[in-house]
């Protein structure tokens, strides 16, 4: 798996910002400085496949998403992005930015947590058709370095406006007490994963009621709390087992914060329904 982790600042299409957007015939790099960084990636940025015509698949995190017309797939910083082997000829947007972006806009974005954990977006025509009009715009003041940020990142706003809209469709209240609660609830997971907070911590530390977070967390995610916290660990571990990150199971066990490798081991298997032993044979296997 290679480590991309300074491709926007080394291929940034503004002087102030590091963002990118290519298109069928726009932003695409010579074809060698791409054969630099392979088909899988751990993203250290936020990335977006936007299908106009055609479909294609990808894979995240270990599981697979077709895009069809008028679909768009995110994918979050720290989550591991498999590309298709294949190409096929598609009309599409792909898009990159990192947190400096979306630390100037004006407004947090609530969609960016993801909180159905669902990645991919369906979209109307007509939101469609505002989607592609605004990366058509961003296309064209991309296209020249020194264009003004602030215009840039206007636009920005405008586009994750939209797909916020898209993704709490179904949700009358998509900014409501409750979804704030969640979102913070899973940046403290994500910030402190490996230190194990307990549920009582989290909810001390975030000014919450213990029945009040489970309830949330519940709702959002299907799970407790504690569910919640185990299986993203897990999820971090399968990560980590899937592109070798770790020489051993001790030292992943470590890593993640787990001070019995045994322990560690147990709940992989309670989680996944397998040993780490049989998850790597079933992964040699591919």
């Amino acid at each position: 798996m290679q480590n991309i982790g300074s491709f926007l600042d080394r291929y940034k299409q503004n002087n102030k910002l590091p963002i990118r957007l290519i298109s069928p015939d726009f932003g695409h790099l010579p074809p060698e400085v791409m054969a630099q960084f392979g088909l899988t990636h751990r993203k250290p940025h936020y990335f977006f496949l936007f299908m106009l015509e055609g479909s294609t698949h990808h894979r995240v995190d270990l599981q697979q998403y077709n895009i069809r017309s008028n679909e768009l797939l995110f994918i979050l910083p720290h989550q591991i992005h498999q590309l298709p082997t294949t190409k096929k000829g598609t009309n599409y947007f792909k898009f990159a930015f990192d947190e400096h972006c979306l630390s100037l806009l004006p407004k947090q974005i609530p969609f960016l947590i993801n909180p159905y954990n669902n990645p991919k977006i369906k979209f109307t025509s007509s939101a469609a058709a505002r989607l592609t009009s605004i990366f058509n715009m961003l296309a064209e003041l991309l296209s020249e370095k020194d264009n003004d940020p602030e215009l840039i990142l206007a636009h920005l706003n405008s586009l994750l406006t939209e797909i916020n809209a898209a993704y709490f469709s179904t949700v009358k209240n998509p900014a409501d007490d409750r979804l704030s609660k969640y979102i913070r609830f899973k940046l403290f997971v994500e910030n402190n994963l490996t230190t194990h907070p307990t549920v009582q911590q989290i909810a001390e530390e975030l000014s919450f009621n213990t029945n009040s977070l489970y309830n949330t967390v519940k709702h959002y995610s299907g799970l407790s709390p504690k569910e919640f916290i185990i299986n993203r660990l897990i999820l971090e571990a399968k990560r980590r087992l899937y592109y070798s990150e770790s020489s051993s199971i001790k030292e992943l066990a470590y890593e993640l914060g787990f001070n019995d490798p045994e322990y560690f081991s147990r709940l992989f298997k309670k989680v996944t329904g397998k040993t780490i032993a049989m998850f790597i044979q079933d992964l040699s296997g591919n």
